[in-house]
């Protein structure tokens, strides 16, 4: 089984930064994808960011310039660094692993919410 833990949500001023943490645990291999996805209220979910064991990215076509994924492959560990963070950043951020496409994940985890607002 495995678990995947977000931490460093939180409500953050429109221009402001937040840095995501997701620690993986179980049973994780090292060709594993990992990504964050996002759902704000009313919308359906969306890939936002994703990350291969190669350390290739993928982002979302909103979040490109802004946001910056990266992993810690001996921590199992994906971050998502978020700046120049804008109202419509405002969602719950969901972390994800994948053994194989990162739009479909095996696993998820429990969601963090960031809230950008004055």
């Amino acid at each position: 089984q495995v678990q995947l833990v977000e931490s460093g949500g939180g409500l953050v001023q429109p221009g402001g930064s937040l840095r995501l943490s997701c620690a993986a645990s179980g049973s994780i291999f090292g060709t594993n994808v990992m990504g964050w996805f996002r759902q704000a209220p009313g919308k359906e979910r969306e890939l936002v960011a994703a990350i291969t064991s190669s350390g290739s990215t993928n982002y979302a076509d909103s979040v490109k310039g802004r946001f910056t994924i990266s992993r810690d492959n001996a921590k199992n560990t994906v971050y998502l660094q978020m700046n120049s963070l804008k109202p419509e950043d405002t969602a719950v951020y969901y972390c994800t692993t994948s053994w194989g496409s990162y739009y479909y994940p095996d696993y998820w985890g429990q969601g963090t919410q960031v809230t950008v607002s004055s």
